[in-house]
């Protein structure tokens, strides 16, 4: 096939070559059925050695960071992969949610103060640290609002976070073997709330197909008794934010839409080299200490996502039903072992890097119940 045919061959990769075994499978089956959907070759995993002279339709595991990488990749914008690439590590990390203490704080090489003045009101108060030098300072301040949360920027599925109290508690973090390393590689210190509701909301862009979506987050445990990411509840339409916003949703699920189109929007602005067909949005909603009510976006995914199971599913009913508006798809990890539910699609069966066992399903439902 040659540069200047269509692409017809869709191929997984999996980024880091240290990926546990769950990611790697489930990476290689979104794109087999990917491919399927789309009525295009599935190509199996990427191999230079095979795919590097191809116009190949890329599913990466994680964000694509800095242009050498895309270029090895053959991908040149978003209509090249389901996922997103930026310049810099960071700006696909948690990190970006949040401003810095100060302008002497110590930043990563390509850090944008605008992206932090535009979310500012779409977000939790918080502040991002890039030095052990600066935590202390940074710490006092979001203190004075009462518990944080601590969140290394590259954890992800809600491991490796705590909650900081107090002062105290917070310098016996900084009193660790590992906390020059863990502030160095970015953390964000983030208010701490009560009675969470997570929102998912987001936008895909597959060939000439645009879908968007709005949801709930669920946690489940682990099989070392973790509360980590068990699932996402959505609903999908054809089309952009305007058409989901045109159906009829409680007050809470607009104002999270209206968060994650600031943030994306902000995204595009403050890092215009950015770019992504997958743009996934957490919004965490529930109480500060002071009772009050309060909104933000936590993070960005543009990349496979816990969710992405269930937009292929989406995207496939779309695809078999032109006419269908809207439709209600879940995906599901649960690390108990059992048989698959009726009418449920298996992503993944088998061992997870913290558990003997994980399954993975998405189950598929019409809009109006």
């Amino acid at each position: 096939m040659n540069s200047n045919q269509r692409k017809n061959l869709v191929v997984a990769h999996s980024v880091c070559p240290t990926a546990p075994l769950h990611e790697v499978n489930t990476n290689l089956q979104l794109a087999r059925w990917l491919a399927r959907t789309l009525g295009l070759e599935f190509g199996g995993s990427y191999s230079a050695e095979q795919h590097a002279h191809l116009e190949v339709y890329l599913l990466p595991t994680q964000t694509l960071v800095g242009p050498a990488q895309a270029l090895s990749l053959g991908v040149k914008g978003p209509e090249d992969l389901w996922g997103g690439y930026v310049d810099h590590d960071f700006i696909c990390t948690k990190a970006i949610s949040h401003g810095l203490r100060s302008s002497d704080a110590i930043a990563p090489e390509g850090w944008s103060p605008l992206f932090s003045e535009r979310v500012r009101g779409v977000v939790l108060d918080g502040l991002s640290v890039f030095a052990l030098q600066d935590a202390l300072d940074a710490a006092t301040h979001v203190l004075y609002g009462g518990p944080m949360r601590l969140k290394p920027v590259h954890a992800c599925a809600g491991r490796g976070q705590e909650v900081v109290r107090s002062l105290d508690e917070f310098e016996a973090i900084l009193a660790r073997p590992d906390a020059a390393q863990l502030f160095s590689e970015g953390v964000v210190l983030e208010q701490d709330l009560q009675e969470v509701v997570t929102h998912s909301v987001g936008q895909s862009f597959i060939g000439g197909h645009v879908f968007s979506y709005c949801g709930e987050q669920f946690l489940t445990e682990d099989g070392q008794g973790e509360a980590v990411y068990g699932g996402s509840e959505l609903l999908v339409v054809q089309g952009y934010y305007e058409d989901l916003l045109a159906l009829e949703l409680p007050d809470d699920v607009r104002l999270a839409i209206n968060q994650a189109q600031t943030f994306d929007n902000a995204a595009d602005e403050a890092y215009p080299g950015f770019y992504a067909s997958r743009r996934n949005y957490d919004i965490a909603q529930g109480l500060d200490a002071e009772g009050q009510r309060r909104s933000g976006v936590l993070e960005q995914s543009w990349r496979m996502g816990g969710a992405s199971g269930a937009e292929v599913a989406a995207l496939q009913s779309f695809i078999d039903n032109p006419g269908l508006k809207a439709v209600r798809v879940s995906s599901v990890e649960t690390y108990v072992e059992q048989a698959l539910p009726t009418g449920a699609i298996e992503v993944y069966r088998g061992p997870a890097d913290s558990s003997d066992f994980l399954l993975k399903y998405v189950t598929v439902k019409s809009y109006d119940g």
